[in-house]
């Protein structure tokens, strides 16, 4: 293949038949795609019709890679799973990093295609351009982290000979929200993507270490790009000196902070319990993803309190806002334990923490009582009771089977005042850690416009900056977000397309300059966005085939709420927010009454192959 950064070959294993093939990509697929999500998403449309069920064999979960991975681009050993999942019935889209995506190149392909569903469970080994189905039963029950030991003993390989992700019990279990989870806690998490892999009995797939084996079209000027790309995101927020949770603090200033279940922002203990603090206080250990220059992910050692002594990895800021503030636990190292236990089963950390929370305040509102949750007591700090109830949930025991439907599935179940209390989008899935309301309206905005399921336009906010756009000047303007959502959107979707992890590339014209060294092309910004959106618009056309609907675009009471306390106190998102979808929808190409792409959008972006199913 004359284009650099690829193999040119996808991997179709077909699990009910125990059968693998390779297919041969053409180079305008790949032009017009690029790889990761763009890939996901075409080949999703393609073979999974509407009508077919998230959980029928015919469902495709498609992990792929794309032009930078283990291309020698600083952190570059990401991939990108899709499917159509669990908690919306519609599609989902979500990266995992750490080594894979460098591993599964240099075993010769640039994607896999799951489709089927194995008789007993199994996993599948990919080394050297050759693929094998293998027994997975002995693998049955256990969790991501003994998987991953038991599979490298198996094979005879050290830690870091074999990339391996898999499911824990949660994903076996069919819990909604279960995770993809490998090397050591990198997660591809949003919309049950783990339990359409239980769903089809595949418990794991290990990918093995090789030599690069494609072209670099420009070297030089890859190593020149590459380094400038380090040096931006080593200034880029505080994760090369604190890691994600350096901004835990600062969020807390702007009331971003979930603070139990949203019924406060007031939280005074934020600053034992941010990245600085842990930094300095707790034993630290470099475990960077593959080539990873800025290094933010740490194994930890607690050091201090009542799990003094426990080992994991250090929680990212999402993880510290799901098991501190969220659930009222103030403890640090209770933090570490709930973030590796989480991680083990298999769960996807969002929608659990926002289950918990709403079971907590569930609790305290006599709503639930103790009997209902089988004996739990689940006051607000709770850890060792959230602890047993994850694993409940895990494996759909007890109260854990009606947890594990999501929290928007069981706060309908249970119906009143505890539907009231519950955190999601009308889709059925949830947000990230943060307190939406609270300065990031472009987030609790773009959350519930997604067509993939978790951000899709944004990511720490909108940095219009870094591509020549205006800066929001008010986070709480409905036009402003609105506007500046639909004029970002893209950049990210094509960023999903490479291969790269966020925070080692985070500026787009630089990452665009790496692309450009290693594989010919000349992309402009222009020609990224045009990419980007093409991704947005295939994954929506993709969502209304199955059964989206204008109505499922909002947030549920109380995500949507007005904040009763701290910075972002009586404002309310709500009171236009008919206005910002038409309003987003006009500048997006897509008909300002149903969100529909119009024919004219599609045709601009190659995809008029799509209008007939509008």
């Amino acid at each position: 293949m004359d284009i650099g950064g690829y193999l040119g070959k996808i991997l179709r294993v077909d699990l009910s038949r125990r059968k693998t093939s390779i297919e041969e990509l053409s180079e305008p697929f790949i032009k017009k795609w690029v790889g990761g999500v763009g890939f996901g998403a075409r080949y999703l449309y393609e073979e999974v019709p509407a009508g077919v069920k998230w959980s029928d064999p015919e469902n495709r979960l498609i992990w792929t890679t794309g032009p930078l991975a283990g291309s020698g681009v600083y952190g570059a050993g990401t991939f990108n799973v899709a499917s159509k999942g669990p908690l919306t019935n519609l599609a989902g889209s979500s990266q995992a990093n750490g080594y894979f995506g460098a591993y599964l190149k240099f075993s010769g392909f640039d994607g896999i295609i799951f489709q089927g569903k194995a008789s007993d469970l199994v996993y599948l080994l990919v080394k050297e351009g050759k693929a094998e189905i293998r027994d997975g039963r002995h693998l049955a029950g256990k969790d991501v982290w003994e998987t991953e030991d038991a599979l490298r003993k198996e094979l005879g390989v050290k830690e870091k000979d074999v990339s391996v992700y898999a499911i824990g019990p949660s994903g076996e279990h069919g819990v909604l929200y279960s995770a993809i989870v490998g090397d050591r806690g990198h997660l591809a998490a949003h919309n049950g993507l783990g339990t359409v892999m239980g769903s089809k009995n595949l418990k794991a797939v290990v990918a093995y270490r090789g030599k690069r084996n494609f072209q670099i079209k420009h070297p030089d000027l890859l190593k020149e790009k590459n380094e400038a790309l380090f040096e931006h995101a080593k200034g880029f927020g505080p994760f090369y000196q604190w890691g994600t949770g350096g901004g835990f603090s600062a969020l807390y200033g702007i009331g971003c902070l979930p603070v139990r279940n949203y019924t406060t922002n007031i939280f005074p203990e934020h600053e034992r319990m941010n990245g600085q603090y842990m930094r300095t206080h707790f034993e630290i250990r470099p475990m960077p993803c593959y080539m990873c220059r800025i290094a933010h992910v740490k194994e930890v050692t607690v050091t201090e309190g009542p799990y003094k002594g426990f080992v994991g990895e250090e929680p990212e800021y999402e993880q510290l806002a799901a098991w501190g503030p969220q659930i009222g636990n103030t403890d640090l190292g209770a933090v570490v334990m709930l973030t590796r236990e989480v991680d083990r089963l298999g769960l996807d950390c969002n929608e659990a923490s926002w289950t918990i929370g709403w079971v907590m305040e569930c609790y305290e509102k006599g709503i639930l009582s103790q009997k209902d949750l089988d004996g739990l007591d689940m006051r607000w700090g709770n850890v060792e009771g959230v602890r047993t109830l994850l694993n409940k949930i895990a494996r759909r025991e007890g109260i854990g089977d009606l947890l594990a439907e999501g929290v928007m599935r069981a706060s309908k179940k249970i119906g009143g005042q505890a539907e009231d209390c519950a955190i999601y989008t009308m889709k059925g899935c949830t947000p990230r850690s943060h307190d939406h309301r609270g300065g990031r309206w472009a987030e609790l905005f773009d959350t519930c416009v997604t067509n993939t399921s978790t951000l899709e336009a944004t990511w720490a906010g909108v940095h219009t900056q870094l591509v020549d756009l205006p800066v929001v000047s008010d986070p709480f303007s409905h036009e402003e977000v609105s506007t500046m959502n639909a004029k970002f959107n893209g950049i990210r979707q094509f960023d999903d397309c490479l291969g790269t992890c966020r925070i080692a590339s985070t500026n787009p014209k630089l990452q665009l300059e790496c692309v450009n060294a290693v594989t010919g092309w000349e992309l402009s910004l222009e020609d990224a966005f045009q990419i980007g959106r093409r991704v947005v618009n295939q994954l929506r056309v993709f969502n209304f085939r199955h059964g989206m609907k204008k109505e499922d675009e909002r947030p549920s009471k109380r995500y949507g709420s007005i904040p009763v306390d701290g910075p972002a106190q009586n404002k309310n998102i709500m009171e236009k927010w008919d206005w910002m979808l038409e309003n987003y929808y006009t500048l997006m190409g897509w008909d300002p009454k149903t969100g529909k792409p119009l024919p004219e959008t599609l045709r601009k972006l190659g995809l008029e192959d799509l209008i007939k199913d509008l």
